[in-house]
């Protein structure tokens, strides 16, 4: 694959990402929002597992059992963590904490474990992405700024950067497939205790089928392994930079499908993020200095 073509592919994975909020506002009432994260982690994994299995292409001995139970908990935790930092303290101020904290602490957990310092490139994305991503939430009406909803936002930030940069061993070890099959089948059993503790009666109606459909395969299965594909030949800190995209097709979508409104300058923060995400990828796109001794 193309060096060009991996933040492409990490943007789509995004913009899959960014669907999720429209089609859970289109399921059950009865759905509770960690049901509705663990159905996705299940079926999105079991999705996975079958297509590699298909594939003929699961080689257990590439698999590093650290990295993949490591980022499979990750994961996990990912999606119990925002639901309920979105619950307590809302969705504006709940998924700005997670997801602008995402890129910083994925650069820091570069700097801390990796010894590997961001380019400055980086640096003026992330702060035009996330001051992008505090505008466009700015009209979202009242906030409950709760102090435990934002601690829970911001583990929510790190269990995704941590991730990111784990499963980054994972996919360099295995191709793509093989990693998100396993990675998310492991998640998607950690979370299995949810779909008989919740009421899950609501996954049987036709509204719900298709909501774990569109947010296990589409969302889940096919978004992550774009964004594994994608993280193969780029930092763990400039994947989650360009995974901004999300909050920006959720709102996109919000204004042409669910008839929702946008203030000055959430629209000012709306062309912040794209500014942003395409200084990474035109970045990307720029042949490097060729090193002759």
């Amino acid at each position: 694959m193309k060096q060009q073509l991996a933040p492409i592919l990490i943007l789509f994975a995004a913009m899959l990402w960014g669907t999720t909020g429209t089609v859970q506002a289109l399921a059950p009432d009865s759905a509770h929002p960690v049901a509705i994260g663990a159905a996705r982690l299940f079926i999105g994994g079991l999705f996975l597992l079958i297509i590699l299995l298909l594939s003929g292409k699961l080689d257990l001995s590439k698999i590093p059992v650290k990295a993949t139970i490591t980022a499979a908990i990750c994961i996990g935790v990912y999606q119990p963590l925002f639901f309920s930092a979105v619950a307590i303290t809302g969705v504006a101020i709940g998924t700005v904490v997670a997801i602008g904290s995402a890129p910083v602490l994925a650069g820091m957990i570069e700097m801390l474990f990796l010894k590997k310092k961001p380019a400055r490139i980086w640096w003026i994305s992330t702060i035009l992405s996330i001051a992008g991503v505090i505008l466009l939430f700015s009209n979202q009406g009242s906030v409950q700024a709760d102090p435990v909803g934002i601690l829970l936002a911001l583990s929510a930030g790190l269990a995704f950067s941590a991730y990111t940069t784990v499963n980054k061993e994972v996919v360099v070890s295995m191709s793509a497939l093989p990693a998100v099959a396993v990675v998310f089948t492991l998640s998607g059993i950690l979370l299995s205790p949810f779909l008989f503790i919740l009421d899950m009666s609501w996954i049987f109606t036709v509204e719900g089928m298709i909501t774990g459909l569109h947010l296990g395969v589409i969302a889940t299965g096919i978004a992550y392994y774009l964004f594994a594909t994608g993280l193969f030949k780029v930092s763990s800190s400039t994947a989650v930079t360009l995974s901004l995209a999300e909050p920006l097709t959720a709102t996109m979508l919000g204004i042409f499908f669910l008839g929702e409104h946008m203030s000055l300058p959430s629209w000012a923060g709306l062309i912040l993020m794209l500014f942003g995400i395409g200084v990474l990828i035109l970045s990307a796109r720029k042949p490097r200095p060729v090193i002759t001794k």
